[in-house]
């Protein structure tokens, strides 16, 4: 059954996938986002900084995909906007981040947990990090550099494709069979980052080095990449438990919600190449 559902972020990196998928499959969606060309069908106007546009983007839906801006550091307008969809019987799949459920303190477990103490249906995805992030936070310092440069140390992550994402969201929404479910998606490659960079170098057929710097080092650095010093700031404490090898393994859980493994390293590389150049 055709359901209606609310996506923000809907311009961003997994809601672009996501809308097009819940489309294609013949469901309604109200695409959220902070600016909305006027009268684009299927479209609203919605901004967590902004209580005013709550109403109306959480009205006569059944499930809403929520995802934190990157780079927010005040979730309390989140924290509000999920008691609201609850209160109106909505239910809630909320994307954090893998390794949010290490403690309680963490602002993201604290969403979680609002969400799991709402009375909502809920799912909670924990996606690892992203494929995407080397062609669009990363992207600068490989193009301008030759050089990725973080503070991940030598260890290994399983790297996730958005598009794999956005097919967990969609079978989170529209199903119930996770309900109830915190999940955490991996990919199937677990990579160093300097395997990273040598997968890029061999495909680019120009030599990407990596760096591995620490805190203070990668603010710097990406920054003069593009990054502003607030996102900076905010991603290199992130990078703590990759650098503590602790998100180097494949769960599976991508193939038990979609029905197919997880995009390797290479494919996604050969979908995205035309960026590198």
């Amino acid at each position: 059954m055709a359901k209606t559902l609310l996506i923000t972020a809907a311009s961003g990196t997994v809601g672009t996938h996501l809308v097009d998928r819940l489309l294609a499959a013949g469901h309604s969606v109200k695409a959220a986002s902070r600016t909305v060309k006027h009268g684009a069908s299927g479209h609203v106007k919605f901004d967590f900084a902004d209580p005013s546009t709550f109403e109306e983007a959480i009205a006569t839906v059944d499930a809403a995909y929520i995802v934190v801006p990157t780079g927010t550091t005040d979730l309390g307008p989140v924290a509000a906007f999920i008691d609201l969809a609850a209160t109106k019987g909505v239910k809630v799949v909320l994307q954090t981040a893998i390794g949010v459920d290490a403690s309680d303190d963490i602002p993201y477990r604290q969403l979680e947990l609002r969400v799991e103490n709402s009375g909502a249906r809920y799912v909670l995805l924990r996606p690892n990090w992203f494929f995407d992030n080397f062609h669009t936070f990363w992207l600068q310092g490989i193009r301008t550099h030759d050089l990725i440069a973080l503070p991940a140390g030598d260890a290994r992550t399983t790297f996730i494709d958005a598009r794999d994402i956005a097919d967990a969201a969609s079978a989170a929404l529209v199903g119930n069979q996770f309900d109830g479910q915190a999940i955490t998606l991996t990919g199937a490659d677990s990579l160093s980052y300097q395997e990273a960079a040598d997968v890029i170098s061999r495909l680019r057929n120009r030599t990407v080095r990596y760096e591995a710097v620490d805190t203070e080092g990668f603010t710097a650095y990406a920054q003069k990449t593009g990054l502003s010093a607030t996102h900076a700031q905010f991603l290199a404490p992130v990078f703590y438990p990759v650098a503590q090898g602790w998100v180097g393994a494949d769960n599976g859980e991508v193939a038990r919600m979609t029905g197919k493994p997880p995009r390797r390293f290479v494919d996604y590389f050969s979908d995205y190449a035309a960026r590198f150049r």
